[in-house]
């Protein structure tokens, strides 16, 4: 954690666990969103994005949209360091 990161209001109860990816959130993720871009991945490959219970909705819909969402699921807390953030 660095000074900025005060100044930005971020808690401590956030950067020790997994952060919603929708952008400015600094929120205790919840859930992980899996979707991949038929364009230029393979099928079976997943990304993935976590949202907080605020956002889930609105990142879902986001993939929904674009044709890119596959499946949401509870966030395993225990895996979360292991997983990409690609917003």
């Amino acid at each position: 954690m660095s000074i900025f990161d005060f100044a930005a209001g971020s808690d401590l109860a956030s950067e020790t666990g997994a952060m919603c990816s929708r952008k400015a959130c600094r929120a205790q993720a919840s859930w992980e969103l899996l979707w991949n871009n038929p364009k230029i991945h393979s099928p079976e490959r997943r990304k993935s994005w976590l949202a907080c219970p605020e956002h889930r909705e609105w990142l879902e819909d986001y993939l929904q949209t674009r044709g890119l969402w596959k499946e949401t699921r509870a966030l395993d807390q225990g895996g979360a360091d292991s997983m990409e953030q690609d917003i």
